[in-house]
């Protein structure tokens, strides 16, 4: 049984974090203001000082062991009601082994946050907890006010999204589509796969988005998930934002066509039988929109529109 957590009521207080990789101090304090009044915040003490232990790899905000703290001590304190990630990056896949799922059972909270965070989304997901796939406080100053508002709406309102106001573009497949819908990124679903922690894409409508790989690099991530027997277990997929998934030096020395990528998807998704569609704003650009993690949905591929059925809090 899943936990859908209580709402999260104007000015009580949300911790950020950094469990993946650093965020600038001039790009945090850009996305906390665009929640303005609506939460108090508490963030991570290496959010405060912006010391880095000496060693610590570029690509990781802390070492293992103090992002592993951070992120345990903001679940498990009674009055943080939401955990929303500063940024992704890579990391989070490092920590899992040493989360302790009972801290957010016993107190369960929605976490926020994409890409990377897929991987802490599926945690919370094995836990019984939903989370939202959403935007993180470093993209937040990208986004619009909408939005903004929807990601604080959705922390604090039980409420069902219902049909989204999305323009899909042309559909594969026909008719209804029922499932969870699980945002997450290709790369992480991927890489998951055959851990304990798998990103939950059996049956389900997966909403997936992806950053910075080549058409080759996809195709990869894609065939793989084809040859383990994942991706063909899917209901359907919904594809977002493919931020600068280009090869600036094709192995073929020709200049890719500017749909590269998502050609692989058509090519990919097709030999698997997956009925998909594509244009969902979800992803590393100038949108974002946020969606509760493993809600019930309703994709029409006759219409193309998407439903979301559940809220994300209670």
């Amino acid at each position: 049984m899943t936990l859908i957590p209580p709402r999260v009521e104007r000015g009580q207080t949300i911790g950020v974090v950094a469990p993946a990789g650093p965020i600038k101090p001039p790009r945090l304090a850009a996305g906390l203001a665009r929640l303005g009044d609506a939460f108090r915040i508490r963030l991570a003490p290496s959010l405060e000082t912006w010391e880095r232990a000496a060693g610590t790899p570029s690509y990781l905000a802390a070492p293992d062991e103090q992002r592993v703290a951070e992120l345990m001590a903001l679940l498990a304190d009674p009055d943080v009601r939401a955990v929303v990630l500063a940024r992704g990056g890579y990391g989070l896949m490092r920590l899992l082994p040493a989360l302790d799922p009972d801290v957010l059972r016993r107190d369960p909270k929605p976490i926020v946050g994409f890409s990377d965070a897929t991987a802490l989304l599926a945690w919370a997901h094995h836990a019984g907890v939903r989370g939202i796939h959403g935007p993180m406080i470093g993209q937040l100053a990208d986004l619009s006010v909408r939005e903004v508002g929807d990601l604080i709406a959705m922390l604090g309102e039980p409420v069902a999204r219902g049909v989204m106001p999305w323009r899909l573009a042309a559909q594969v497949g026909q008719g209804v589509i029922r499932g969870p819908l699980v945002g997450a990124n290709l790369t992480m679903i991927s890489m998951l796969a055959g851990t304990r922690w798998p990103v939950p894409v059996a049956g389900a409508i997966a909403l997936v988005e992806e950053v910075g790989e080549k058409p080759y690099e996809l195709d990869r991530y894609l065939t793989q998930l084809i040859l383990t027997g994942v991706l063909p277990t899917s209901a359907a997929w919904v594809l977002g934002d493919l931020v600068r998934c280009t090869d600036p030096h094709p192995p073929a020395g020709e200049a890719d066509p500017s749909d590269a990528a998502l050609r692989v998807f058509v090519d990919r998704l097709g030999a698997a039988g997956i009925p998909f569609t594509y244009g969902a704003p979800v992803g590393h650009g100038t949108r974002n929109e946020p969606v509760p993690f493993g809600a019930a949905a309703e994709l029409d591929l006759d219409t193309g529109t998407l439903a979301i059925l559940d809220a994300a809090v209670s």
